[in-house]
C-alpha cells in the first residue's frame, strides 16, 4: 500500500519531523490512510502508557511509590551514567567492526565517527535543571509488554528490565523513560520488517530507497500519535510538570541511552540486528553538522 502510494501528490504536503515536533500538528488524511487503523490504537496505548504512569505515581502512603524530586544531584549521576554507556557502547562497536559489511559497515563508522557530538548532545541533560519528578515505572517497556484485546491494550511484566538488578530495578525514573523505550519499539518495528528480519517477509531490494521513507513515514507519525495520546491523558501534564524545551531534552537524552543499550545488548545477543539501534541513534543525532 505505502509503495502504490509514493505518486500521491498530498505527502508532498506532509511536515518533516521528529515525533515530539509532530505531536501537536493534526493529522493529514492521507497519513491516517496509509497508516489504518494502527494510528488510532497506538494513540490509545499512549493515553494508557499515561494512566498508568499516573496510577503508580498516586500512592503516597508507601515509601517504595512515593514520587521524588528529579533533582541536579540525580540529574548529573543519569548524565555521567549516560556517558558511561556512551564510552561502553563505542568501544564494543569498535572492536566488532570487522564483522560488518557493506552498508552496516558504513553506518557503524558513521556512528564512531560522530562519538564526540553524541557526548555533545547530552550537554543540555547536565546543564539546564529540569524540574520534574522521579517515580516507579515499568521499567521494561516496549511493544512485547503490550496486550490488545480488541479494543483495549493491558500491560504485563512489571518485573523491570532482567538485565538489572533488583535494587536498580527499584530505583525511580522519569515516566519518560518508558516514554522512549515505546518509541524504540516502534522503530524497531519498522525497521525489522526494512531490514528482513521478521520471518515470510523479504523486503524487494529494487524498492529499498522507497521503504526506507516509508518506515521513517509510519514511524515519525506512529510516534507521534503515541506521544500525542500520552501528553493528553488526564494527569500526565501534573506529573510531568515539563513541557517544550525541558521535555524534549529528557526525551532525547533517554532515546539515546535506550539506544546506546540496544547496541550493546544487540552487539552480545544478536549482532545481524545492531544496524537498526545504529541507525536509531543516527537519526536521534540528526544530519551531521
Amino acid at each position: 500500500r505505502a509503495l502504490a502510494a509514493q505518486d500521491d501528490p498530498r505527502l508532498a504536503q506532509v511536515k518533516h519531523g521528529r515525533p515530539l515536533e509532530l505531536e501537536g500538528e493534526q493529522t493529514p488524511q492521507v497519513v491516517s490512510e496509509l497508516v489504518g487503523s494502527f494510528h488510532e490504537s497506538t494513540r490509545l496505548l499512549g493515553q494508557r502508557t499515561g494512566e498508568l504512569h499516573v496510577a503508580l505515581a498516586r500512592n503516597h502512603q508507601d515509601p517504595a511509590f512515593i514520587p521524588e524530586p528529579f533533582t541536579d544531584f540525580y540529574r548529573q549521576g543519569l548524565y555521567h551514567g549516560m556517558l558511561g554507556h556512551a564510552a561502553r557502547c563505542f568501544n564494543r562497536l569498535r572492536s566488532s567492526l570487522r564483522f560488518f559489511e557493506g552498508e552496516v559497515r558504513a553506518e557503524a563508522e558513521q556512528l564512531l565517527a560522530r562519538e564526540d557530538e553524541l557526548r555533545s548532545f547530552l550537554k543540555p541533560l547536565r546543564d539546564r535543571r529540569i524540574p520534574t519528578i522521579r517515580t516507579r515505572i515499568h521499567g521494561d517497556f516496549h511493544l512485547g509488554q503490550v496486550l490488545f484485546t480488541g479494543k483495549d491494550v493491558v500491560f504485563i511484566d512489571f518485573e523491570g528490565d532482567p538485565r538489572r538488578s533488583i535494587g536498580e530495578r527499584r530505583i525511580k525514573y522519569s515516566p519518560l523513560r518508558d516514554v522512549a523505550g515505546m518509541l524504540r519499539s516502534f522503530h524497531y518495528a519498522a525497521h525489522a520488517v526494512l531490514y528482513g528480519k521478521v520471518p515470510g517477509i523479504v523486503p524487494v531490494k529494487e524498492s529499498s530507497a522507497q521503504l526506507h521513507k516509508w518506515a521513517g513515514f509510519w514511524y515519525r507519525w506512529v510516534g507521534s500519535a503515541f506521544l500525542h495520546g500520552y501528553l493528553q491523558a488526564q494527569g500526565v501534564s501534573s506529573l510531568l510538570m515539563i513541557r517544550g524545551e525541558e521535555l524534549r531534552i529528557l526525551l532525547d537524552a533517554y532515546l539515546l541511552e535506550r539506544g546506546l543499550i540496544e547496541v550493546l545488548s544487540d552487539l552480545q545477543n544478536r549482532p545481524e540486528w545492531t544496524r537498526i539501534p545504529i541507525v536509531g541513534i543516527l537519526e536521534i543525532l540528526g544530519p551531521e553538522p
